[in-house]
Formats: C-alpha cells, sequence, structure tokens
C-alpha cells in the first residue's frame, strides 16, 4: 500500500501571540495528520499568550535550529502583539527568508504579515491582514477573510482563524481534507 509522507509545518511562537490564531490553526493542521512543531522564541518551551493561556511549545527556536537539518514544508506566523517580537528577532527574519527562497508556504495572520512586508515580500502580491496593521499594508485586502498569493498565504485575524486554518490544510494535504473536518468541525 503507497504510504503517504505528510507535510511538516513549523510554527514560531513569541510571548503574547493570539491564542486562537496559533491553536486552532495547529489543530486542524495535526487533524488532518500534518505535523505541526511549535517552537518558543523564548529559552523556554512555555509560552504565554495575549490572554494569559500558556502552551507548552515543542522545542524552542533555538533549538530547533541547532538540530533541525531541512526545512519544514511551510513557516506559520501567528498574530497577536507578540508579533514585535517576531519582527525583532533576526531569527525569524532570516527564516521567512530562508522559505521564502526555497519557494515554501509561508503563512501569516493578524499583523504577522508585517514580518513578511519586513522581508520584502509581500511588495506587488495580494495579501490581507488584521486593521491594527493596515496603515503599514495599505494594499491588504480588507475584504478578503484568506487570501493565498503564490506560496503566502495570509488572514485577518482570530474571526478568520478557521478558515485560515483549513485553507492550510487544503494547501499541504488536500481540498477533500479540507472538507472533511470542516464537516466534522460542524464549521
Amino acid at each position: 500500500m503507497f504510504s503517504r509522507i505528510m507535510p511538516t509545518v513549523l510554527t514560531l511562537l513569541p510571548e503574547g501571540f493570539e491564542e486562537l490564531e496559533a491553536i486552532a490553526p495547529i489543530d486542524m493542521l495535526r487533524r488532518a495528520g500534518i505535523t505541526v512543531i511549535t517552537a518558543s522564541l523564548s529559552e523556554g518551551t512555555r509560552v504565554t499568550g495575549r490572554n494569559a493561556i500558556s502552551i507548552h511549545a515543542d522545542t524552542t527556536l533555538a533549538a530547533h535550529l541547532a538540530t533541525s537539518h531541512a526545512p519544514a514544508d511551510m513557516l506559520f506566523l501567528p498574530g497577536g502583539p507578540g508579533v514585535k517580537h517576531l519582527r525583532a528577532d533576526l531569527r525569524a527574519a532570516a527564516l521567512v527568508r530562508a522559505y521564502s527562497d526555497a519557494g515554501r508556504w509561508l503563512a501569516a495572520i493578524c499583523a504577522a504579515p508585517t514580518v513578511l512586508n519586513d522581508a520584502g515580500l509581500l511588495a506587488g502580491r495580494r495579501h490581507t491582514c488584521h486593521t491594527s496593521v493596515l496603515a503599514e499594508l495599505p494594499r491588504a485586502l480588507m475584504h478578503e477573510r484568506v487570501v493565498v498569493d503564490g506560496n503566502i498565504i495570509t488572514s485577518r485575524g482570530a474571526g478568520t482563524a478557521l478558515d485560515f486554518a483549513l485553507t492550510l490544510v487544503e494547501k499541504l494535504h488536500s481540498p477533500e481534507k479540507a472538507r472533511e473536518i470542516h464537516t466534522a468541525i460542524c464549521a
């Protein structure tokens, strides 16, 4: 019997991440059988979101970078006030550029598309974002819940997290798997 190798997703979790924007996609991806590696930007694996919900990341970004020999199929950046930490972290910026250069998927929701913009990746590309960063991303398509342009997937915020998550499943697995999960969760 043919065995399909499932893709992997590296999710960066800074302090102050938006919980729903991180957990909904992680949950949907894992339901699809996709491996998701959560990496804390800080020195420890406990990361606290904007609403004081703490989660235990799989690893730290430093440990992941020290032991990983191949990039994941997708780099996922959740939004929230913690995006300021992503923007300030040179490792995150380097990963964004490396994933882009390799033609791998980049997924960002809420304020996280600013990280992609900082790397010069949104120029001339369709994208969306949260209204809080619209001044920085004035060309954002605010009428779109999720925007896919090439290897970049963006979404507006917590209210679009499930749409975003199912789009990630569709792109990394299949439209059929995304519909199956959509039905199973009564979305």
